[in-house]
């Protein structure tokens, strides 16, 4: 092999430098050689309400999420939930980044896919100092309602389902501050008008409480069923149009029969009965998280082969039994890398892109290949 000669090993050094400069901005998120679109698509099932939730939203390489997405529509599902974080779009205020954004919606349309979007996680600019981006102050609501306007004006061609916050029955969900249904029923009132006098075709999902059977008094969660109607008595009514339910079974199976003093799948039956109950009969709901976990030591996790004949079977309540309900969109498809916790138990591929028996099976049953 030849030595270099002395003037050549600066030029060398600098090529050297500059080829790996171009690996890592490539892996930081530029998009493969030959990664596109691709053309249209559409999604074989035969059962138009199963969805699922994915997890894009630190999704740095766009052949990732391409592949993520075009496994949604492999395993039969129309619907997914993906989270659009206002602190990442609006890091500062009235500048706008929607790169990601836009990768992860296109691509999403290009297969098929119908996208309920959800809206939350406050930039530093936008809530005190020591709070954590959960946060988000009554006086701040109208910054959080320019957001949601902002995303529907952008997206409007392409989104139809815009949920508004996340678990507001949750402490946590709040920044820790007290689950409060008035205050969250302020932020729809906030919001609700203005997106619906620019798209009035878009549907505003309210809700997506926390199943929780917490006393009254608690310091970190107010009961769903309780909350549900704390919101009716603040007259949310007026201000969405489908309920977005979380539903997991923990460990009972889907048939389990729906009870006040139970976390279970059915739950959604008396979130919907407190809808009737209101006035809101003619409203129809959504899943847009649930399922089941199957961590060998979670407590309220059940065995992988039942996990999987629960979830089918959660597919197949939602399309014979609930037509009031229009999509079920289970947690979750794959993470970008792996939690180490008992969170891993509930995803339906590996983050290195293995499908799991779970995901294969409901493939199956969208396929009609199943007795």
């Amino acid at each position: 092999m030849k030595r270099l000669r002395t003037w050549q090993r600066p030029l060398f050094g600098l090529l050297v430098l500059l080829a790996l400069i171009a690996l890592g901005v490539w892996r930081m998120g530029g998009e493969r050689p030959g990664v596109s679109l691709g053309p249209q698509q559409r999604v074989e099932t035969t059962n138009p309400k199963v969805g699922i939730h994915t997890r894009l939203t630190d999704e740095v390489e766009v052949w990732k999420i391409k592949r993520t997405l075009e496994m949604v529509r492999e395993m039969g599902a129309p619907w997914i939930v993906e989270y659009f974080p206002w602190a990442y779009v609006e890091s500062e205020p009235g500048r706008y980044d929607w790169t990601h954004a836009d990768q992860v919606i296109a691509h999403a349309h290009r297969q098929g896919l119908t996208v309920i979007a959800r809206l939350g996680f406050v930039p530093q600019w936008a809530r005190p100092k020591e709070t954590t981006p959960l946060y988000l102050d009554e006086k701040n609501f109208d910054q959080f309602a320019n957001f949601a306007v902002k995303f529907v004006e952008r997206y409007r061609s392409q989104i139809k389902h815009l949920i508004l916050w996340n678990e507001p029955n949750l402490a946590l969900e709040w920044g820790y501050a007290s689950p409060d249904a008035a205050r969250y029923t302020a932020l729809l009132k906030a919001t609700y008008p203005r997106i619906k006098a620019i798209a009035p075709e878009v549907q505003v999902l309210a809700g997506a409480l926390a199943p929780t059977l917490a006393p009254p008094g608690d310091e970190f969660a107010v009961n769903d069923l309780v909350f549900l109607q704390q919101m009716y008595d603040a007259g949310a009514g007026a201000y969405f149009d489908v309920l977005a339910i979380h539903a997991y079974g923990w460990h009972f199976d889907p048939d389990s029969p729906a009870d006040p003093e139970v976390v279970n799948f059915r739950r959604t039956e008396l979130l919907r009965a407190l809808m009737v109950k209101n006035g809101d009969s003619e409203k129809t709901a959504m899943i847009t998280e649930g399922g089941w976990n199957d961590h060998p030591r979670w407590t309220r996790a059940v065995r992988p082969a039942q996990r999987i004949l629960y979830t089918l079977r959660a597919y197949e309540i939602a399309q014979a039994e609930w037509p009031w309900l229009e999509a079920v969109c289970l947690w979750a498809l794959r993470f970008p890398w792996d939690q180490n916790s008992y969170q891993d138990y509930f995803t339906f591929v590996r983050t290195d892109f293995e499908p799991k028996p779970i995901y294969w099976e409901v493939q199956r049953q969208t396929r009609g290949e199943l007795p």
